[in-house]
């Protein structure tokens, strides 16, 4: 499996709006890898995993054909990953469609935020509940539980296909007790895993600073999820953390951790 990273920045992207932050102006003058847009990513080039409200200009900037599509698997409601008023411009009038030509996962609250905004025009809407697993072609595709949302079901999305497994976690804070339990005895070829708030420490449980994002790890590491040969790759970086990629990469690489950064490919 290929997993093509489209975006890995957090809400505000990097350099941020209407921000003059330290990281925002590293970017500015710096450029390349320290710039970042809304995390997003493409699996095999067909799934595309969540619609940030930056996915049209990442396409054109990878030469990528959002016709390839199959699925758009959303992962919660926040307005940088589920930009869902850009579904239209699949369908007609603004092209010949007359079925929007991919499915569209998501849980209960997605799926009902697009029916009643889209009501009566042609689509698939899958609901997708967390620890309930779904097929999409050859792929098993199982939604976990992200502690980010507590009115929400928010999700993770593991995904296996021919013996490979890769799991893609923004927006996930401290996994609770049912997501490691699920994942303890399991098996990751590769984990793509938010690092949002950077060396900032806070008591917001919804997002992973440095340390924490290294507790995980090593507690995946400690119970056999990770092993010496998996990818570990970050990603969903915010200006508000406090780093750079460069300090990223500096603070991550020595625990054997990719720093992810837009147009990265991983493969397994």
């Amino acid at each position: 499996m290929k997993m093509f990273l489209l975006g890995t920045g957090a809400a505000e992207g990097i350099p941020a709006f209407w921000s003059d932050s330290r990281v925002s102006e590293v970017a500015r003058t710096v450029g390349g890898k320290e710039m970042r847009g809304r995390a997003n990513a493409l699996l095999d080039g067909h799934i595309k995993i969540d619609l940030p409200p930056d996915t049209l200009m990442q396409v054109n900037k990878y030469g990528l054909d959002a016709r390839d599509w199959s699925a758009v698997m959303f992962t919660h409601s926040h307005d940088d990953h589920f930009a869902y008023a850009e579904l239209q411009y699949a369908l007609f009038p603004f092209n010949e469609n007359e079925y929007l030509p991919f499915t569209v996962y998501g849980n209960e609250y997605i799926c009902e935020t697009i029916a009643n905004y889209y009501e009566d025009w042609p689509m698939e809407l899958v609901v997708t509940r967390s620890f309930e697993p779904f097929r999409h072609f050859d792929y098993t595709v199982t939604p976990i539980h992200a502690n980010h949302l507590s009115d929400e079901d928010s999700h993770n999305l593991l995904f296996e296909r021919d013996g490979k497994s890769v799991l893609y976690a923004t927006d996930t804070g401290v996994w609770m007790d049912d997501t490691w339990e699920f994942l303890t005895g399991r098996k990751l070829d590769a984990l793509v895993l938010e690092c949002t708030k950077g060396y900032v420490q806070d008591d917001y449980p919804g997002h992973l600073s440095i340390n924490d994002f290294l507790a995980v790890v090593d507690r995946l590491r400690a119970v056999g999820t990770l092993t010496s040969s998996s990818v570990v790759v970050s990603t969903h970086h915010s200006h508000n953390g406090n780093a750079t990629h460069a300090e990223l990469v500096e603070a991550l690489s020595p625990h054997g951790v990719l720093v992810g950064y837009d147009g990265l490919e991983i493969e397994v």
